[in-house]
């Protein structure tokens, strides 16, 4: 048995039991006509201290080139979000489905490219041998939970964008940028999820 996984579980569960305020959005920049579902993998390590798995994408890629993001992307005819998220997860950075304990679905993420993004939470084994497909992830790391769960540790920052005022967050974890809908979707979690009841109990 997890003690991660339960108590995640019960963190998760109480905090989609009830309503919250200020959650992000960009779904009033969404471009008309254009709605692709997707999925992401917040896959949290179940090691001494809890962390959450990120990739940058290569500069290459059409959308988002070199942001950082989750493991995902869009789904299938016929998936549900989670499979999607899986797949990607496998695709991505060759992390087996049956390596992730799932804990459920939070909230959906409009972005201002016209993406509905469902954000898949799971609970995987520490220390896993990662291989970065390098079509899709020029590198990936591992950002503990405590830390993105803290709002303290968050820029808070505004730019014009599309002729309207648009709120964003960013930080800056060693050599990598977080920020962009990776941080917004970050943030919504923790609106539902308190670091300390998930390493405190």
């Amino acid at each position: 048995m997890s003690v991660l996984f339960d108590r995640l579980s019960c963190a998760f569960k109480r905090g989609h039991m009830r309503e919250v305020d200020g959650l992000i959005t960009d779904e009033r920049f969404a471009l008309a006509g254009r709605n692709t579902q997707a999925a992401v993998l917040i896959a949290v390590t179940d090691g001494p201290q809890p962390g959450v798995i990120l990739t940058q994408r290569p500069t290459t890629m059409r959308d988002h080139p070199g942001q950082v993001a989750f493991p995902g992307g869009k789904l299938e005819p016929g998936e549900d979000a989670a499979s999607a998220a899986l797949r990607e997860a496998h695709e991505e950075l060759a992390l087996h489905p049956d390596n992730v304990r799932l804990i459920g679905s939070t909230d959906i993420y409009q972005t201002g490219t016209g993406f509905t993004i469902t954000p898949v939470v799971g609970v995987v084994p520490p220390d896993l041998p990662y291989i970065p497909n390098p079509r899709e992830v020029e590198d990936w790391f591992e950002t503990p939970l405590d830390i993105l769960l803290d709002d303290r540790n968050w820029t808070h920052n505004e730019v014009m964008w599309r002729g309207q005022n648009r709120a964003f967050l960013e930080m800056q974890w060693h050599n990598f940028r977080i920020w962009g809908v990776t941080a917004a979707i970050i943030f919504n979690l923790s609106r539902r999820i308190a670091a300390k009841d998930v390493l405190d109990g």
